[in-house]
């Protein structure tokens, strides 16, 4: 199977899984607030940020190792990936003893953290270690599906996870509903993980027969690979960011402001996140194919993919941001109610972090293909800024100062930072290059959105007689008036786009032809 058609799998399979599990979750999270309450949902959501703090231990091994077997992958060498995938069992299981004593040590300043709330330290403990034992299951189980990411088989385990988190979210909302117990609410996230690891650990030894799942290798094998340890300790740095950026606002919110306020700004992030994730699934696959595109080391294709990926991603990223902005104020109102809506300048700072996180990640995919981890001074710096901003602002604007740290650093480091160190280290070439090609993009994005503004006026939506169907004719009128100036205008101008539309007509012919 080609790198294209393992990338159209992956998508399929991802799409499908998210329409399903959006339209169930979206549910869930109303049954949730209203049956267990806003206080126990922001309390969730913080311990879930404190675990995300331990998996920092993780060191990104995962990607380093992922960085390491993109060679052998494409050159089928099994013995190299055993060896590999031993080398990540050795480390993996190290790490995860450091993380079961770190969060042992952590639940011990619980009584100090969690002072202001009225849930019993029971319960809090029940939560914590329940969420923790479920995360530690990566390292010492399903450590193998690194492979399946390599080889470009995200699908594999996406069907199997997402399969499982439906049937989880649906136990849990018949839980919420009908028994109200929050030990048993938050045991089946623990019950499932289990059955994840036992479901994934058989398939994977289905996919790969010649793959040694419980490898002799010991210790030593790490001495074999200095260059992968290397690259390991440069990860671990780049982590911390992916923490600070996305993990610590859980802890801020309630820090500066309270834990109620951290349900409402997660049903925000919710949506955001989902969206997120619908277009990780839609471009899933597309990590390990630039790998294996860098592994053939084809300058010419490297160059044209490289900017098809961040013309799509542009129009995707410019597409979901300023529906977002039409759409998420009365999506919130019919879902939750009226009273859980934030200000139009939270909303417009979780846009503005949204957008710059999807048009990075073309760069964030080459960046992972050609290694290049070197720039450890470039996270330390942006978890800097984020925190100070966050901490001096936060205190000052609660929820907005929090947000605005982010974006800051954001544009320093992720804007403007790391095409510089890409076009640099990985291309080889001066990064005026990525801003001829990018500043064109942004003009017509700009463009675009004020004549958006302007039609969607002729449009109003009357939000005192708003109902779902109502709703979903204003959603579609809106979405259709981005896609239609939008895209026209880039596919006018902008040759990536150009280039990625005849590539998938192309696509479609053949697919069509072919049945």
């Amino acid at each position: 199977m080609s790198r294209i058609s393992k990338s159209i799998k992956n998508a399929k399979v991802g799409i499908f899984f998210f329409v399903i599990s959006i339209v169930i979750q979206f549910f869930a999270r109303k049954i949730f607030l209203d049956n267990l309450g806003d206080d126990f949902i922001g309390l969730d959501s913080t311990i879930r940020s404190i675990i995300g703090f331990l998996n920092l231990t993780e060191l990104g091994i995962g990607t380093a190792i992922g960085f390491a077997l993109y060679q052998p992958v494409f050159d089928n060498d099994r013995n190299e990936i055993n060896k590999i995938i031993a080398l990540l069992g050795v480390l993996y299981k190290r790490i995860g003893l450091f993380i079961i004593g770190l969060g042992v040590i952590i639940s011990l300043f619980f009584p100090l953290i969690f002072s202001k709330t009225d849930f019993s330290f029971t319960l809090i403990y029940f939560v914590f270690y329940s969420l923790l034992f479920s995360s530690l299951l990566g390292y010492f189980v399903n450590y193998h599906m690194s492979l399946l990411g390599a080889d470009q088989k995200g699908y594999v385990d996406n069907t199997i996870y997402q399969t499982l988190n439906i049937v989880r979210v649906i136990l849990q909302a018949l839980i919420a509903i009908y028994l109200k117990n929050l030990y048993l609410w938050i045991a089946m996230e623990l019950v499932f993980s289990i059955i994840f690891s036992i479901v994934l650990r058989a398939r994977i030894k289905q996919e790969y027969p010649w793959l040694i799942i419980n490898s002799s290798e010991k210790a030593q094998i790490i001495k074999e690979y200095p260059v992968i340890i290397k690259k390991i300790k440069q990860v671990f740095v780049h982590k911390i960011v992916a923490f600070v950026k996305g993990g610590t606002d859980n802890i801020l919110v309630y820090a500066f402001v309270n834990l109620q306020s951290v349900a409402f700004f997660g049903n925000y992030q919710l949506i955001i996140i989902k969206l997120s994730g619908l277009v990780k699934m839609l471009f899933s696959g597309t990590g390990s194919a630039v790998g294996n595109l860098v592994a053939e080391n084809d300058k010419e294709h490297i160059n044209k993919i490289f900017w098809e990926l961040m013309a799509i991603q542009f129009f995707i990223a410019g597409f979901l941001s300023i529906t977002l902005y039409y759409l998420m104020g009365s999506f919130i109102i019919l879902w939750l109610g009226e009273e859980y809506i934030l200000s139009n300048s939270i909303l417009l700072l979780m846009i503005g972090n949204f957008f710059i996180y999807e048009i990075s990640s073309p760069i964030e995919r080459f960046k992972n293909a050609y290694g290049l981890y070197s720039d450890t001074w470039a996270p330390i710096v942006e978890a800097i800024i984020n925190l100070s901003i966050s901490f001096v602002f936060g205190k000052l604007w609660g929820i907005e100062g929090i947000l605005l740290g982010t974006l800051v650093s954001l544009i320093l480091i992720v804007v403007i930072w790391k095409p510089y160190f890409v076009f640099k280290n990985g291309f080889n070439k001066n990064v005026w290059h990525y801003w001829k090609g990018i500043i064109p993009i942004v003009i017509i994005l700009s463009i675009s959105t004020f004549l958006i503004n302007y039609s969607i006026t002729y449009f109003p939506y009357n939000e005192s007689s708003s109902n779902f169907i109502n709703w979903v004719i204003y959603a579609f009128k809106v979405s259709s008036i981005i896609t239609l100036i939008y895209g026209i205008l880039l596919f006018l101008f902008i040759k990536g786009f150009k280039d990625f539309c005849f590539r998938l007509k192309k696509l479609i012919e053949h697919k069509l032809f072919n049945n």
